[in-house]
């Protein structure tokens, strides 16, 4: 019985939050520590991550959505959006109808389908449109879950997300550890056992009213000002990059042992290209 496993999707599947410079685009991320925990239980999982950062919906379906199925998959992981709605000027109705018909193909593999709702990590008055978008992306998100019958990863259900040693201070990405509670909780949704370390944090401790206006008005000035600037001026870090692992591969090989393999084959092709 086939067992492939393909991820779609942007940054947040791409695993960027949880650097790793052995691995292909410098990180690792929830997919590939899933992945290998899944080589692990069987090892007749294989594994593809085609997820890159930066990616708006769109590009995500033009670009991912044909190889995803060509791999035939028994499991997708699929989640984009979030670009979108971090853009200044989005209409989010079309942005989830193409999200709602980005769903039922992938349905067309036969494969079980994995969904996720996006984190609300906004506070304060100047980002409330940000808010109403990830609100409306959620609902909508939640009733084609349900509608077609796909597992549903709720960020709404996690209460560990409130603790923002999750996440990155951009408060977009997930840190090392969120990584590790996500690959976590995907696989408890699937009832399959891992071995990986989970975070044991000592208490959250609340902060002050004054440092929680001092850090909004820093996360602002040093993450949301320069993002709409790179939106603006159409610069971004996922254009220069390729899929991680756009072939299957065996996680029971070692994701390890694949990377470096993978990284001698990428400076195999950048030697030859310089040297016709």
């Amino acid at each position: 019985m086939r067992r492939r496993f393909v991820a779609v999707g942007d940054s947040f599947t791409e695993g960027v939050g949880d650097p790793n410079p052995l691995y292909p685009n410098g990180v690792r991320g929830w997919a590939d520590r899933m992945a290998r925990q899944l080589g692990r239980y069987d090892d007749r999982w294989r594994y593809a991550n085609l997820a890159i950062r930066s990616k708006y919906l769109r590009e995500v379906v033009d670009e991912q959505v044909d190889r995803a199925l060509s791999l035939r998959p028994t499991l997708i992981t699929f989640y984009a959006g979030g670009n979108d709605i971090l853009t200044a000027r989005v209409n989010m109705a079309a942005v989830m109808d193409l999200y709602e018909d980005t769903v039922r193909r992938l349905q067309t593999s036969g494969g079980q389908l994995i969904l996720f709702t996006a984190y609300d990590a906004t506070r304060g008055p100047i980002l409330e449109p940000v808010r109403r978008r990830i609100a409306f992306y959620n609902s909508t998100v939640r009733d084609i879950a349900r509608d077609m019958n796909a597992i549903l990863i709720d960020h709404d259900q996690m209460a560990e997300f409130g603790d923002r040693r999750l996440w990155s201070f951009d408060r977009i990405h997930m840190s090392r550890p969120g990584h590790k509670v996500m690959a976590g909780a995907v696989l408890a949704e699937l009832g399959i056992p891992h071995t990986l370390k989970l975070p044991e944090f000592s208490p959250f401790e609340r902060r002050l009213t004054l440092k929680t206006v001092r850090d909004e008005s820093r996360w602002v000035r040093s993450e949301v000002v320069p993002l709409i600037r790179r939106r603006v001026s159409g610069v971004r870090e996922g254009d220069t990059l390729t899929a991680k692992w756009p072939e299957l591969i065996r996680p029971a090989d070692g994701m390890k042992r694949l990377a470096r393999r993978h990284s001698g084959d990428a400076l195999r092709v950048r030697h030859e290209a310089r040297n016709g």
